[in-house]
């Protein structure tokens, strides 16, 4: 039987999506995080479309998201919001790797969460950051290397 993880007793609420925070939170998992992925209802996260395919699942999605728990919530929705803030509320650290602005328009950005669950880490990642003249522009790994030429 394995051993416990360093990370063993915490938890990770995942709204991550792609590559990027999913792989981050991925390497979380393996040092024994329990990991919560939240997951727009319907479609999920963009990458379970992403081949290569095999029996029906994208190994693309499974390679980065192995080791993690799953939950499909409407954040948008009253029902949503209340499962996802009770989330929050036993979560030690909050993984998002949304475009700026998208946490604080869906009202969970780091301005209303801190005072709302002080103890939660949250961690965001940008492609291009949080500020700057392409802070706004979607970064994919694509994207950045036909803009670095």
């Amino acid at each position: 039987m394995a051993q416990p993880g360093p990370l063993s007793g915490i938890t990770i609420v995942d709204l991550s999506r792609i590559l990027a925070g999913p792989y981050c939170t991925l390497l979380l998992a393996e040092l024994g995080a329990r990991v919560i992925k939240v997951e727009p209802p319907r479609q999920g996260d963009d990458a379970r479309h992403y081949g290569p395919f095999k029996n029906g699942k994208s190994t693309y999605f499974a390679s980065v998201n192995r080791g993690k728990e799953s939950i499909a919530l409407d954040l948008k929705s009253p029902a949503g919001r209340d499962i996802f803030e009770r989330l929050l509320d036993k979560a030690d650290a909050l993984v998002e790797n949304f475009r700026p602005g998208t946490m604080e328009k869906l009202g969970y950005g780091w301005g209303s969460l801190h005072p709302r669950y002080p103890r939660l880490i949250y961690a965001a990642a940008s492609g291009f950051g949080h500020s700057g003249p392409y802070s706004h522009y979607p970064a994919y790994d694509m994207v950045v290397q036909g803009l670095g030429g």
